[in-house]
């Protein structure tokens, strides 16, 4: 939550190419994480976890979704001074909160992660394990929005200082875009295929 991971890095990469909707996408991403959460407490997270089909399914879905999202940005970063100055009443909510939901939802890590950690914590002999997983995972969601959130802040910070320039406003559009595109890559390239 502290180091910048898949989750902190698209919601960096958004506030830096996009502004203030990259707290909304920090929400979204929370969201679709907190979803995986749910499905680990029905026993979903231990199938994604054994079935290297499915988990390639969603590796790849979310791999191509973060590419997307980064070539949208890099398409874009010639008109960012528009979009800057517009960004906070044009930009649609709803819009990014489903940019960020779909990226966390569609992270096969995230789920095998909530699997191997969750059930550690859950006492059986209190009932209810699908309760305990699911306040296990909210307390874990929660401060994830707090880290992410201040991780979106600083690049926020250094967006404006980008922004009183054109050139370096379409620069961090850019890199904005290729680090997207980069952790797409990344994402597909890496974790397990068995």
């Amino acid at each position: 939550m502290s180091v910048p991971v898949s989750s902190v890095r698209s919601g960096g990469s958004r506030r830096c190419a996009a502004g203030s909707t990259g707290q909304v996408t920090v929400v979204g991403n929370t969201l679709g994480a907190y979803v995986l959460v749910g499905a680990v407490a029905c026993g979903i997270g231990s199938i994604v976890e054994r079935s290297a089909v499915l988990f390639l399914s969603l590796k790849l879905a979310g791999a191509a979704y973060l590419v997307y999202l980064g070539v949208k940005a890099l398409r874009t970063r010639r008109s960012m001074r528009a979009a800057f100055e517009a960004d906070r009443a044009a930009r649609g909510g709803l819009v990014t909160l489903w940019e960020g939901f779909v990226v966390g939802v569609s992270n096969p890590k995230t789920i095998v992660f909530f699997a191997a950690v969750l059930p550690q914590f859950v006492d059986r002999d209190r009932g209810n394990v699908v309760t305990q997983i699911l306040l296990l995972g909210l307390v874990f969601n929660l401060m994830a929005v707090v880290f992410d959130s201040l991780w979106g802040l600083t690049a926020a910070t250094a967006r404006d200082w980008f922004a009183r320039s054109p050139r370096r406003l379409a620069a961090i559009g850019g890199v904005g875009g290729l680090t997207m595109i980069g952790l797409g890559v990344t994402v597909a390239a890496t974790g397990h295929t068995d």
